[in-house]
């Protein structure tokens, strides 16, 4: 199987900054995309940013100029950086990965982390 474990929310005044982490581990053959998703209180889980194995990445213009994806191939690990942090970006925070299995029957799947909380106060 395969695991992902976040690391670095928190709580953060209003204007700094916080850097997730995300480790996958397990029976991994290779992994495409990886990213970050969040979901604020009361609301649907939204995009944040992804990046490809070839270090293509995406973001929603929500955190355009101010987070910055990146990721650590050799370590399976993705990180966001997350500088002037605002209170609307206080949401639950999970990473994903499109992994290949490296065990029979060798899918390719998503796999999630299980969240961590970011909360920005103003």
């Amino acid at each position: 199987q395969v695991q992902l474990v976040e690391s670095g929310g928190g709580l953060v005044q209003a204007g700094g900054s916080l850097r997730l982490s995300c480790a996958a581990s397990g029976s991994i053959f290779s992994i495409n995309a990886m990213g970050w998703y969040r979901q604020p209180p009361g609301k649907q889980r939204e995009l944040v940013a992804t990046i490809t194995s070839g270090g293509i990445t995406k973001s929603a213009d929500s955190v355009k100029g101010r987070f910055t994806i990146s990721r650590d191939n050799a370590k399976n690990t993705v990180y966001l950086q997350m500088n002037s942090l605002k209170p609307e970006d206080t949401s639950v925070f999970y990473c994903y990965a499109e992994v290949r299995t490296g065990i029979p029957p060798f899918t390719t799947r998503d796999y999630w982390g299980q969240g961590t909380q970011v909360t920005v106060s103003s």
